[in-house]
């Protein structure tokens, strides 16, 4: 097991009050983490999931990865006890009268199967509404096994995990952030708690690295597509929702699940900038504005660059959008690139941007030896 000394970028310990009414997150302890800006990777609409936890006694192991914040209702009790928006397991106890308290090495564990295999770049613990009955402290490993592991093969002897946050003490009802600088791919997490306790959530920041022999095999696919190992690497306007929206799995289901800026009121436009998977052919495009309704672009462009210092080339001349609607457009000639750029006009929203083509022979031979690079 290798281990490395975890920059924890904000540092909360301890209980936090108790609830003593009003918004529960009045007194929540959170800090603006750099790793944020990636995807997460532990994101349900990816596929992640909690595969296996020992215990659950109190709340399932399944919260730990709900999308948005965790929610609190003080009257909210059951047969076991208080209902909490988390992963809560039972108190430990020791062997005998004599030694009631659990030993140092007495913990709780859940394994987390990430939705898209990358490098891990950060990781919130989060405790919201745990004031009391959180873990004195957490630690974190990861592991890269092929295929769908069942969890008896992930905890079987053989299989070596790498510590990417030690164990480290953490605070109640607080956003308990770590960075980590570990150059490896992972494909899963073991999340431990010590020696007990409950977390609310798990977010799981990094970089997607795709298996480059399934997308040779597929041929054809999505080159943006965030599974695929594309990047949403800047936007002009998040007011209201992420550009990492744009390239997620499927068609928007919602409003919030697509990327929309506030009103303009200048003579200018929005734009989002990707790193597409590598360097890439693009032969077709789509441009979804799914329940954008009243607040979809106007107009789009989209423009394509073949290199960090190239210029642009549009491959698609701004283009009159309709709302709540998927627009398809095939190119006149496939366009060689490794980035891509939608400008709207002259703000607004829309729900996904799909890229497709397939990898050029030098996409993919560097695709392969970062993958070889990584450990995949």
């Amino acid at each position: 097991m290798t281990a490395q000394r975890p920059t924890v970028l904000a540092t909360f310990t301890g209980d936090a009050n108790p609830y003593g009414g009003g918004d529960p997150y009045a007194d929540y302890r959170t800090a603006d983490f750099p790793f944020t800006r990636y995807a997460d990777l532990a994101d349900r609409r990816l596929g992640a999931g909690v595969v296996a936890a020992n215990d659950e006694f109190f709340a399932q192991r399944e919260n730990l990865l709900v999308p948005g914040a965790a929610e609190f209702d003080p009257e909210h009790f059951g047969h076991k006890g208080k209902i909490m928006d988390g992963w809560e397991t039972r108190r430990r106890r020791g062997a005998s009268a004599e030694h009631p308290w659990p030993t140092a090495e007495d913990h709780d564990w859940a394994l987390v199967r990430l939705g898209a295999p990358g490098v891990i770049r950060g990781i919130v613990v989060d405790t919201a509404h745990f004031r009391g009955n959180y873990p004195q402290a957490v630690s974190v490993e990861g592991v890269s096994v092929p295929g769908s592991p069942s969890p008896e093969e992930l905890l079987a002897d053989d299989v070596k995990w790498t510590t990417l946050v030690p164990r480290t003490a953490v605070g109640g009802h607080a956003a308990n952030g770590f960075a980590v600088s570990v150059e490896q791919r992972f494909t899963h997490l073991r999340v431990n708690q010590h020696p007990d306790g409950g977390i609310a959530r798990l977010r799981v920041y990094g970089e997607v690295v795709p298996d480059p022999r399934w997308l040779s095999a597929l041929g054809t696919f999505d080159v943006v597509a965030l599974e695929n190992g594309g990047q949403a690497e800047d936007a002009s306007n998040l007011f209201y929702s992420p550009a990492t929206n744009t390239i997620q799995p499927g068609r928007s289901r919602k409003m919030d699940d697509g990327w929309e800026t506030r009103r303009r009121r200048d003579n200018g436009n929005d734009w989002i900038r990707y790193r597409l998977v590598a360097q890439s052919e693009i032969r077709a495009l789509e441009i979804d504005t799914a329940y954008l309704k009243g607040n979809s672009a106007g107009w789009a462009s989209v423009s394509v660059k073949n290199g960090d210092e190239a210029e642009w080339s549009e491959v698609l001349p701004r283009t009159r959008l309709q709302p709540d609607t998927n627009h398809r457009f095939t190119l006149a000639a496939p366009v060689v690139g490794t980035h891509a750029r939608v400008d709207i006009f002259p703000d607004g929203g829309i729900s996904r941007l799909r890229l497709f083509g397939s990898l050029t022979e030098e996409g993919a031979s560097r695709l392969a030896a970062r993958h070889q690079e990584l450990g995949g």
